[in-house]
């Protein structure tokens, strides 16, 4: 199984677009693209969470302002945790 990403709630405050989910590394993976359904990201907040120990720290692997539909980031193998982006222009 691969990296995948799911997005749980989308919103939108005046002329920004505010998205979150979660997202899981398997065994054989250290990350991926999170697609955040905006045009543009201009922030990403990685928050892992579950028992598993984090040898590294978990990253978004981009220069801001990118492409808000494959943000990369680098995790830990077999991590699971929460994102939360800001950007502009809605992809939904």
């Amino acid at each position: 199984m691969a990296f995948t990403s799911v997005i749980t709630h989308k919103s939108v405050a005046g002329n920004v677009a505010i998205t979150y989910g979660t997202y899981v590394s398997t065994d054989d993976d250290t990350g991926g693209d999170i697609n955040t359904n905006t045009d543009v990201c201009h922030f990403i907040k990685l928050q892992p969470t579950g028992a598993s120990t984090q040898l590294l720290a978990t990253s978004a692997d981009e220069t801001f302002p990118c492409d808000g539909k494959a943000v990369t980031v680098v995790t830990n193998a077999n991590e699971s945790g929460n994102w939360f982006a800001i950007g502009e222009g809605i992809g939904w």
